[in-house]
């Protein structure tokens, strides 16, 4: 039983001290970097990677608070913040971290936001319909942990969750789609690569973190369709999670050329 108050409570605090770590090592080397490569990108980069470490961090709060409707309130709330925010808001700035030469549309990061709100009002709405009950899956040292469930007193309806991974299909996935597309994309065009010859690398790291981030929710989603929404498959994205931060880490700690000056007395 322990095994679950572990996957529901410890690994996601885990996984948020990484994206915290991320975001604090953003803006520990933005005093440098952020006069060569732009300000912006960076602020954005480092908020982004914020919002990801509180939306893990308040995962166990699905668990704790009580039973149902909680479960239900508190992951819609979350998913809200993941699908209405964060991810938009990741792909927005990685266009402002790795900039094109036009520039980033006004344009696109307002349809970003525009499409991830609508998405996260479906799987909202699709939540309200299917999960109504709870079920107490451990009493950790006084804790109740509890997870929500599906069809408690109804029969299943396959469409409302393939619905219901669609839109996660379109936001959050589909925007981490878009911009490893985009980041690989840049660093095969980079055009002061003799300069800073170690930002292609760079890069290279935030794709293969972005690849990753796609490959476990994917997977998830499988897991989902196929084994239902037990309490171990959540293992598959916070696993998964861990990874694609600890990838990125090394890119964000990687200088921008080899022997860089300006690292120097950077603390």
């Amino acid at each position: 039983m322990e095994v679950r108050a572990l996957i529901n409570i410890f690994v996601p605090i885990i996984t948020a001290l990484v994206f915290f770590y991320m975001a604090m090592e953003i803006k520990r080397v933005s005093k440098v970097r952020a006069l060569i490569f732009g300000e912006i990108g960076y602020k954005k980069v480092f908020t982004a990677f914020l919002m990801f470490g509180i939306y893990f961090a308040t995962r166990p709060l699905q668990n704790l608070i009580g039973p149902h409707p909680w479960p239900m309130i508190i992951n819609s709330a979350r998913q809200f913040f993941l699908m209405a925010v964060i991810a938009p808001a990741i792909f927005v700035s990685i266009l402002h971290w790795v900039p094109s030469e036009k520039g980033t549309s006004k344009a696109l990061e307002y349809a970003s936001f525009a499409v991830g709100f609508f998405s996260a009002l479906i799987f909202i709405l699709i939540n309200n319909v299917a999960i109504d009950g709870s079920k107490e899956l451990t009493n950790f040292f006084g804790m109740k942990v509890y997870d929500a469930v599906w069809f408690s007193s109804s029969q299943m309806r396959v469409e409302l969750m393939i619905a219901h991974l669609i839109t996660q299909l379109i936001s959050p996935v589909g925007f981490f789609v878009l911009s490893a597309s985009y980041v690989r994309h840049r660093r095969h065009n980079y055009i002061l690569s003799e300069v800073y010859n170690l930002m292609p690398l760079k890069w290279k790291y935030l794709e293969t973190g972005l690849v990753v981030f796609i490959g476990a929710w994917v997977l998830a989603g499988i897991a989902a369709i196929f084994g239902g929404y037990y309490t171990y498959l959540w293992l598959i994205y916070f696993g998964g999670s861990i990874i694609a931060g600890l990838i990125e880490l090394r890119g964000v700690q990687l200088p921008t050329r080899e022997a860089p000056a300006d690292m120097k007395n950077l603390k």
